[in-house]
């Protein structure tokens, strides 16, 4: 049964360019609109009932304006920038179709950015795609819901720590994607533990129920991989963009940023390739265990091979056999099966078998 983004997704087919609908699922009860207004002397921080409210804010100072907008489903939201000629109608489209592929878009007025956030939220890996506007002193972020990996930039804002109240929204836009690259190494250490974990009880016990966890460790490191492959090229055009409100400054952090973002995809394909041997592992595992069974159970029925052959011929109903009148003859037969064993274990102890 399709779930309710993908009957979504699917009633977008065939509309036109640019219509504004939201494609993932309502997260909260109504949107949050909060703006921080900063520069090297004054900061505030505000929360506005409505999009309008805020953009006259932001219209009316010179300051440093960060606009983050909690909440897609609203499309009026979206649909006030576009009709404001804030945001361009295929960026509206972008904004609130979710399950998009991290990219750099470059309008006339703005540059508009797709990212994807990944946060561990009780033991469970939580995906989040974001989106930026950059434009002259003004940047909007925009998330499905509250909660982000923005804390530490706020932080600095609020204390005005380093040099990021002395520059423009570049540098802030240049943070807030610094924010998300370096929480992507909280979350592969996480997905480094979890293999690592899976791995160890492989070796010690390698129990039916860890397949579903194995299927599920890879199918998190294609998902992982699919987010954060695509972001390589994102900060490489960031670098290289000639923009008049990107600054010359900015673009040598951006490329400092770019070599975090080959360190992260380098560690993904490590882990990628760990979470595909895992299967491997898992089948050697249960290879070497069947091995070792069917190791005792040849061991086995090779020393009853004897036995069996000896209780076989004296199982015969002949006339004439002369052990059968052996008064001891029972007590010997199975005193020479005991030895027959005895001995065969020892040359199996003498060849490593056992």
């Amino acid at each position: 049964m399709p779930n309710q983004r993908q009957n979504t997704i699917s009633n977008t087919i065939g509309l036109a360019p640019g219509s504004l609908n939201f494609t993932g699922s309502q997260k909260m009860e109504q949107p949050i609109i909060d703006l921080i207004t900063f520069n090297q002397e004054h900061y505030e921080e505000s929360r506005y009932p409505s999009i309008q409210e805020a953009m006259d804010h932001v219209s009316q100072n010179q300051c440093v304006n960060w606009l983050n907008i909690s909440g897609l489903h609203d499309t009026a939201i979206i649909r006030y920038l576009v009709e404001q000629d804030i945001i361009h109608k295929l960026s509206g489209e972008d904004i609130l179709h979710i399950g998009q592929r991290p990219k750099l878009d470059e309008f006339e007025n703005y540059i508009h950015v797709v990212v994807n956030m990944f946060m561990i939220q009780e033991d469970q890996l939580e995906n989040e795609q974001i989106s930026f506007i950059i434009s002259g002193n003004l940047i909007i972020s925009f998330q499905e819901k509250t909660g982000d990996v923005f804390d530490f930039v706020r932080k600095r804002l609020a204390s005005s720590s380093g040099q990021i109240r002395k520059r423009n929204a570049d540098y802030l836009g240049y943070a807030l994607l610094d924010a998300i690259i370096d929480h992507y190494f909280v979350t592969l250490e996480y997905f480094g533990e979890q293999i690592e974990s899976i791995e160890e009880s492989l070796l010690e016990k390698p129990d039916e129920h860890l397949l579903a966890e194995i299927h599920n460790i890879r199918r998190k490191a294609l998902h992982i991989r699919r987010a954060i492959y695509p972001l390589r090229e994102v900060v490489s055009r960031f670098e290289k963009l000639d923009s008049t409100f990107i600054e010359d400054e900015t673009k040598l952090f951006v490329r400092d940023l770019y070599d975090h973002t080959i360190q992260v995809i380098e560690t993904v394909e490590v882990f990628r390739e760990s979470a595909s041997s895992l299967l491997d592992l898992y089948m050697n595992s249960v290879s070497n265990r069947m091995n070792n069974v069917m190791k005792v159970l040849t061991i086995v029925s090779t020393i009853f091979i004897p036995l069996t052959f000896i209780a076989g011929v004296y199982g015969m109903n002949f006339q004439h056999m002369p052990e059968l009148g052996f008064k001891n003859g029972y007590w010997y037969t199975l005193g020479f099966m005991v030895l027959v064993s005895i001995i065969m274990i020892i040359f199996f102890k003498r060849k490593k078998w056992i």
